[in-house]
């Protein structure tokens, strides 16, 4: 009886056990943990997303250069797909019956009850034509969202491209981005991409069990609506820009332009350029690998991360310089016999100018006087080296922004290239000196800068000596906020007050009869400016200027390049001109509009390279001892590859 009993209390005392253990489980499950419950919940609740359209963008005039336009993409379930003519479908969005196969294929292997994009951007007439028919493909349905449109069809490095995220950007994004979503890849659609994106809504909808929708979710109390992004207002000119994209057209080349006082930039051409609007839509892979494949690099964008050798049109900061360190001063005069020695090195000039002082030789664009006034500043008495004058003028030129980046509001700038004293000493040894980088002093050797680099240096002679860092957006939001660091001026210290002798030959070098660019002076404006002629190793040399206007209170400050074009004031020149005369007055006068279209029709291309030419030998005769069999030939065999 004793183990009757015993058995009986042991038997209950396990069911109590295994009830305690039911009902904790119970209670994780409903109440301490809701894993259960968000899995159920997403059988019968889902969320829709909804693409919010990107911020316009607009120009310094507010006029719309980036707008949206609508387009639409078409979804499957698979699950919920019944029998239909596929040929119908296919034709309606334009693919094949392999294409439709692909895509259906792909969407089932993601998932059978999630919809999935079938087919992308389908435009407006596309989108109709289903619309009328789509009741038939049960299982497909549509969803809006829009791409960029680019109104003026110009400045496609300016505005880069939006393309869908990748894996690694959904990663980076901390959440934010699904598949599907777009990105801003390139230009200012980068740079301002968490400012143009907005936010995306969310639709719950209620499906029961098999997989019909049954309406919004508590009458749609959670759900969000889509929100734009914002809007930018730019610092280009869209007139301007138009203008100098005709002038590079059929050339390779840059120009930058920038308001002084603010440092917004008003133009920022690259040329050979593209049509924005090939980035957008369905084509948009095979576009872009069309521009990649293109001659002399569309995609490069010139104007930040195009490397050219100032020339000449570093004259100007060389002088400031040695102005303000006290090594010349206005009347400084030096003889030009039409060359200057350094060492057994002689650096040529154009003219034969005999005794020459600072204005007539910015204005004359002289070498030998450059090489001069480098001369003094690397053999000041103060200094107890080579080494120590080289690197306190290094560190003085590095101030007008040569050698480092600007700071600009677009991803990818590059830093042009100065060499220091080390890299100077790893080259050459210890035993260099002002002669062996003579170079320098006339914008040469181992000195390199960006277009932007060089319009900047033009705004810090406008400002007599400072800068305020260019950038191409001047407001963000209603609120038209700038970025603080686009408000600061930057000095180069040197004194106002050495600024204006070093103008009088830059006004001179436009305005003078002696001037190297005196076919380019604009009517009843001081037009101040300086030519560059800039040696290319691989062809023929670049034609550069870079100026400001007016001479007081100057309103545009501009650095034109066009590669393989030679002397400074038979491109460059002229190209700054119109431009500048368009930007302050709107027009051009005289008969200048005729010499801007002649320069519009004008091609200046770099050279293709030449085939190589493989030269065979003449046959040998095999039957004699190694001696070359009788030929009739004179000249070797040519074989192009």
């Amino acid at each position: 009886m004793d183990n009757l009993f015993n058995r009986k209390y042991i038997i209950q005392g396990l069911f109590i056990v295994v009830a305690l253990i039911l009902i904790g489980q119970l209670f994780y499950i409903q109440v301490a943990s809701d894993r259960y419950f968000l899995s159920a919940n997403s059988n019968v609740l889902r969320k829709k997303y909804t693409f919010p359209a990107r911020g316009v963008i607009l120009d310094r005039n507010n006029r719309v250069l980036v707008q949206n336009e609508p387009v639409y993409d078409l979804m499957v379930t698979p699950n919920l797909v019944k029998p239909f003519d596929t040929l119908e479908l296919c034709r309606i969005i334009g693919i094949d019956m392999k294409g439709f196969y692909k895509r259906f294929n792909k969407a089932r292997n993601q998932s059978r009850y999630q919809r999935t994009v079938f087919e992308k951007q389908l435009s407006v007439q596309t989108y109709a034509a289903l619309q009328e028919r789509l009741s038939r493909f049960i299982g497909f349905e549509t969803q809006n969202r829009t791409v960029r449109h680019y109104p003026d069809s110009v400045a496609g490095q300016f505005f880069g491209y939006v393309k869908e995220v990748t894996e690694k950007d959904i990663e980076d994004s901390q959440g934010y981005y699904r598949p599907g979503d777009y990105i801003g890849k390139a230009g200012i659609e980068r740079e301002y991409n968490e400012a143009l994106r907005g936010e995306r809504g969310v639709e719950n909808t209620i499906y029961n069990a098999k997989n019909v929708p049954q309406g919004s979710y508590l009458e749609g109390k959670f759900d969000t609506l889509a929100i734009s992004g914002e809007a930018l207002v730019s610092s280009l000119d869209i007139e301007m820009q138009k203008l100098g994209e005709q002038l590079l057209k059929n050339k390779v080349g840059s120009i930058v332009a920038i308001e002084p006082s603010t440092g917004e930039v008003l133009a920022f051409v690259s040329s050979p350029t593209y049509d924005p609007n090939l980035m957008v839509g369905r084509q948009q892979g095979n576009n872009y690998m069309d521009i990649f494949r293109s001659p002399n690099r569309p995609l490069t964008v010139r104007p930040m991360s195009g490397y050219y050798s100032p020339g000449s049109s570093f004259k100007p900061v060389d002088d400031l310089i040695a102005l303000q360190e006290g090594v010349i001063d206005p009347n400084t005069t030096f003889n030009c016999p039409g060359v200057y020695w350094a060492g057994n090195h002689p650096v040529k000039c154009e003219h034969v100018d005999g005794p020459i002082s600072m204005r007539r030789g910015l204005a004359r664009s002289c070498n030998t006087y450059a090489c001069y006034v480098f001369q003094k500043l690397m053999t000041q008495g103060k200094f107890k080296s080579k080494t120590a004058a080289y690197d306190s003028w290094e560190a003085k030129v590095r101030k007008f922004g040569i050698g480092s980046t600007l700071g600009l509001d677009m991803p990818f700038e590059r830093k042009g290239r100065l060499f220091t004293s080390a890299e100077y000493t790893k080259r050459f040894g210890k035993y260099w000196g002002y002669t062996t980088v003579i170079s320098l002093a006339i914008g040469q050797g181992e000195m390199s800068a960006t277009p932007l680099q060089m319009a900047n240096i033009m705004a810090i002679i406008a400002n007599r000596g400072y800068y305020i860092k260019p950038h191409l957006i001047k407001g963000i939001g209603d609120k038209k906020e700038v970025k603080k660091e686009y408000l600061v001026k930057n000095s180069v210290d040197i004194d106002a007050a050495h600024f204006e002798p070093v103008i009088d030959g830059m006004q001179d070098a436009v305005n003078s009869p002696h001037g190297t660019a005196r076919e380019s002076a604009i009517p009843n404006i001081l037009f101040c400016g300086k030519t560059g002629t800039v040696q290319n190793p691989h062809g023929k040399n670049h034609s550069v200027f870079i100026g400001f206007a007016p001479r007081d209170n100057p309103k545009i400050a501009i650095a034109v390049i066009v590669e393989n074009a030679g002397f400074g004031s038979s491109y460059a020149a002229p190209i700054a001109s119109y431009l500048t005369e368009k930007y302050l007055t709107g027009k051009l006068s005289g008969n200048r509009p005729e010499r801007a279209e002649w320069m519009k029709k004008q091609v200046v291309l770099p050279e293709e390279p030449k085939p190589k030419v493989k030269l065979l030998p003449k046959p040998i005769d095999s039957t004699s001892k190694g001696n070359p069999a009788p030929t009739t030939a004179t000249k070797p065999i040519q074989v192009t590859k």
